[in-house]
């Protein structure tokens, strides 16, 4: 199977790069912009392509790797009559195949959306580190990926288009509002004198241990701290040091939470005026 790109940045070229890597023939990239085409193709040994027609007919599978807005749009742009027996792939976790690529069918194509669980950061260095991630699937041709990814070491999980943005939504909690949580915790360190360097620095192994034990024991087991220990008072003082508006309403949703599997792990204690005071 032959593999084509539209759209040369980082999803697009760290994929190309990894399958190449595995073994799979990458055919080479389209972009609106010729250069990073070119240096997507001299990067994964392929070819460069001047215009979407070109690499169809060269392609037996083609990503869109645009950015999310833009994949359907591409995808409607597309000469219909060559897309019979191909398949259009893309990489959003929000977006069902279905509504990438409609009435695909039609055109005697299949769609499938193909998400790494992982945060591509770099053109040249992130394909490094696509083995270790876990792949979700769903589409047309959601068992032969499945297949193909797991021959090159992958996890995979086939899923269905109904439950996308909730799939979505579970990535981002883990991936995302992390970045903003980590925040808020060196803005408040910035507030007792330290540097961001300084507070990035003494809080790495403080979340990374945290993090290890988590995936290790499970969010309740790894559950620590004053919400844990029902500990209202300790509450009450980081609630007054902490600014209102966002930054009080981010500690106390997430702390209403952490109450929430603080119960299920001590279903003997009585956490109803820690609850109040989280209100």
């Amino acid at each position: 199977m032959k593999i084509g790109f539209i759209g040369a940045g980082k999803v697009g070229v760290s994929l190309g790069k990894y399958f190449s890597e595995n073994g799979m023939e990458i055919s080479g990239y389209f972009s609106r912009t010729e250069r990073s085409a070119r240096d997507a193709a001299e990067f994964t040994g392929s070819e460069l392509f001047l215009s979407p027609e070109q690499l169809i007919i060269g392609s037996d599978a083609v990503f869109l790797t645009v950015t999310d807005g833009a994949i359907k749009d591409t995808y409607l742009s597309l000469p219909k009559e060559l897309l019979k027996g191909k398949q259009l792939c893309h990489c959003s976790g929000a977006m069902s195949a279905e509504e990438a690529f409609p009435n695909i069918s039609d055109f005697g194509a299949k769609g499938t959306s193909i998400h790494p669980l992982f945060p591509i950061s770099s053109k040249t260095e992130s394909y490094m580190e696509l083995r270790n991630a876990f792949f979700c699937i769903e589409g047309g041709c959601a068992a032969e990926w499945s297949a193909i990814l797991s021959d090159m070491g992958n996890p995979t999980r086939i899923i269905t288009s109904d439950i996308k943005n909730r799939y979505h939504a579970a990535c981002s909690v883990a991936s995302n509002l992390v970045c903003g949580l980590m925040a808020e915790s060196a803005e408040l360190l910035e507030q007792c004198g330290f540097t961001e360097e300084e507070a990035l620095s003494a809080l790495e192994p403080l979340a990374m241990s945290n993090m290890k034990r988590i995936f290790t024991v499970g969010p309740t087991a790894a559950l620590t701290g004053p919400v844990e220990r029902n500990d209202v008072s300790t509450i009450k003082k980081h609630i007054a040091c902490i600014n209102g508006g966002n930054d009080s309403d981010i500690y106390r949703a997430v702390s209403k939470k952490l109450t929430e599997m603080a119960k299920e792990r001590h279903p003997q204690a009585d956490y109803t005026e820690m609850e109040k005071l989280l209100r």
